[in-house]
């Protein structure tokens, strides 16, 4: 499957669009919250449902404590409200201060969702607002960087608004030195568009100089439903927007595996035969 982290340059809905993703993925999904400013779908999509034991928050004290890889799966939660395990969510940090807890960790847990991938999920990674350290690094204290660096693609999340754009720019020039110098290439990146503005993707991606893979229709009544709860009816018009956006990411992701990884993709598809 694939790992897909979702950032953005300013609030521009990553969340709702990372739920989005999730909640249409044709295969097994997770959705890991790695906001530093903290989780939100617990409180809100579910309603307040489940309990604070549970979450990205624990994982630091269980790196320390070397029981990680044994209690990452413990932490997962349904998106869906049955025990199938097609749609999980790992929910995120229940106050910003304690992201710098989770410098050293984020590495492992990169590592065990790369074993998420391997099973056959397709792991979301809500990265939230870009966190930098300077023009052309990324915080590796204060944001979950190493995530980024092992992800098949990096989307940036835009709307087709020029203010949303323009906010955008600075944050894709830090975010694609990161990736060439310390991630698996700039060609990582690419772009997630929310249809709220008035320019469209030739516009946009000629702007930022990078590709788009994605649109979500501006769809506000379901973003509300994403937002702030499961239990109103919900129509389907940015779900089967992030449906199609599957069908293009996938394509880039195994574009980009075929040539880090000739070699084990022809062996892959060998077995598969």
């Amino acid at each position: 499957m694939s790992v897909i982290a979702l950032v953005s340059g300013k609030s521009s809905g990553v969340t709702c669009s990372a739920l989005a993703l999730t909640l249409s993925s044709p295969k097994s999904s997770l959705l890991v919250e790695a906001d530093p400013a903290g989780g939100t779908v617990r409180a809100g999509f579910l309603g307040g449902e489940g309990s604070a034991k549970h979450g990205l928050h624990r994982l630091a004290a269980a790196d320390r404590q070397g029981t990680l890889a044994r209690e990452f799966s413990q932490h997962f939660v349904s998106l869906d409200h049955k025990s199938s395990g097609q749609r999980l969510l790992l929910p995120g940090l229940t106050d910003p201060t304690q992201a710098p807890a989770l410098g050293l960790t984020w590495t492992q847990i990169s590592r065990l969702l790369g074993v998420m991938d391997e099973t056959g999920y397709d792991v979301i990674v809500d990265a939230g607002r870009v966190v930098t350290a300077s023009e052309t690094r990324l915080s590796t204290t204060h944001y979950p960087t190493p995530l980024l660096h092992r992800a098949d693609v990096v989307l940036m999340v835009v709307r087709t608004t020029q203010a949303s754009i323009t906010a955008a720019a600075p944050v894709v020039r830090v975010v694609r030195e990161e990736l060439a110098h310390h991630g698996t290439g700039a060609d990582a990146l690419g772009l997630l568009l929310i249809e709220e503005g008035s320019y469209n993707s030739s516009q946009v991606q000629q702007y930022l100089q990078i590709p788009v893979l994605g649109m979500l229709a501006w769809d506000p009544h379901t973003a509300d439903v994403l937002t702030h709860g499961a239990y109103k009816k919900m129509p389907k018009t940015l779900l089967n927007s992030a449906r199609s956006a599957h069908q293009t990411i996938k394509e880039h992701v195994n574009k980009r595996r075929v040539r880090l990884n000739p070699v084990g993709t022809q062996m892959i598809t060998g077995r598969a035969s």
